[in-house]
């Protein structure tokens, strides 16, 4: 007997499939994202420490908090490095042929250490683009943008299986010093006349050397404002804080926390997050890691701008002197987080964003100058270095 017709079993069943489709996109909603921690411990002290490494390659930074327990108020050394964060600088509408001009590239990418990044822009979705300190610039531009540049570059690596981005990385210093090649030539018609590209940008400069153009006069032909970080300075009172070993960086019951739990816990301070975990409060149950102990005060200070990897480790250093004379606390934190529509986390690893962007790095400085350094990216992101 013949079936009918769209009821054989090769026939496939419209119903079926659409539940297919609906399961299988339901649990991909409910995957938790993977997200990365490294933690590791040092001593500042060490000749294979690599904490300074660590802070210089991690280039575009968006906010930095530290928390000092058992502390009412700051040093005057401590506030004068925080009061000097800035500045940096917000460029409107500023041609990307302008940061490949020689001399752009002689007057700051030469003399210093100059960082730019696009503004307002998604990373999983448009162009962004990126200037490091070492003379790299980093573009991740979506297909169309790619194929009418006519560059040269490499697939995304977080592309998925249909490739939908690109990263092209131009070597400014090598540039620079072949102005007449066939190369140059090519970026400078590719980005002036073939495929035009403006972004709005943020810039900052760490200058090493003479005196010379700032960054102000040499774009004033552009809309450029002067910005200086925002800086928010509160004491928290009564606070619970976790009982810290330094040499149990795993932590150890009854005795000391670990890493990772102090990890969550600045977290939620960093947040202001209720931590009392009382039963009638339904935004948040997280109480603090236990074992713990109440300090009766504690400074918290957080920077929010574009920040120069040069001022944290400064601001780190200053931290790390915090114990040269005897003080209550135990230990003290520094964190960092970095922008999350960057093309990059450390050095030149690719960035993603998928359902976070978040890559981000968290010192803990002890009494002793031994220290914890955790590291902590997305998804979308390689193992931290």
């Amino acid at each position: 007997m013949r079936m009918p017709a769209g009821k054989g079993r090769g026939e496939p069943n419209p119903g079926r499939a659409c539940v297919r489709k609906t399961m299988a996109m339901l649990s991909r909603l409910r995957e938790v994202p993977r997200h990365l921690l490294v933690c590791e411990k040092s001593n500042f002290g060490h000749d294979k420490s690599r904490h300074r490494h660590l802070v210089e390659t991690h280039y575009h930074n968006y906010r930095v908090s530290f928390l000092i327990p058992e502390c009412g108020i700051l040093s005057k050394e401590l506030k004068d490095l925080v009061m000097d964060s800035g500045p940096y600088y917000f460029v409107k509408d500023l041609p990307l042929h302008e940061l490949i001009a020689h001399e752009f590239i002689n007057t700051f990418v030469k003399k210093g250490a100059c960082y730019a990044l696009t503004y307002n822009t998604n990373i999983d979705e448009d162009n962004t683009v990126a200037l490091l300190p070492n003379g790299k610039l980093i573009l991740s531009l979506d297909k169309d943008t790619y194929e009418e540049a006519g560059l040269q570059g490499r697939p995304s690596q977080y592309s998925g299986r249909k490739t939908m981005k690109f990263i092209v990385s131009i070597d400014l210093m090598d540039l620079s010093s072949k102005l007449d090649s066939k190369k140059y030539k090519r970026i400078s018609w590719a980005f002036k006349e073939k495929k035009p590209l403006k972004f709005d940008f943020l810039l900052a400069w760490h200058q090493t050397g003479v005196e010379g153009p700032t960054m102000m006069s040499y774009f004033s032909n552009y809309r450029i404002r002067e910005h200086q970080p925002e800086i928010a300075l509160s004491t928290v009172t009564d606070l619970q804080c976790p009982v810290l070993q330094s040499g149990e960086l795993g932590g150890k019951p009854e005795a000391a926390c670990s890493a990772r739990e102090l990890f969550e816990w600045l977290g939620a301070v960093f947040s202001n997050a209720e931590l009392n975990n009382e039963p009638d409060n339904f935004i948040s149950t997280y109480c603090c890691p236990q074992p713990s102990t109440m300090v009766a005060k504690a400074y918290l200070c957080t920077i929010t701008g574009f920040l120069l990897p040069e001022k944290i480790r400064l601001l780190l250093e200053r931290l790390c002197r915090y114990f040269d004379e005897p003080k209550l606390a135990p230990w003290v934190t520094l964190s960092v987080q970095g922008f999350a529509d960057s093309p990059v986390s450390w050095r030149e690893n690719e960035h993603g964003f998928r359902k976070g962007g978040e890559h981000l790095y968290n010192f803990v400085v002890f009494s002793n100058q031994d220290y914890w350094l955790q590291l902590a990216v997305g998804a979308n992101d390689d193992c931290p270095p």
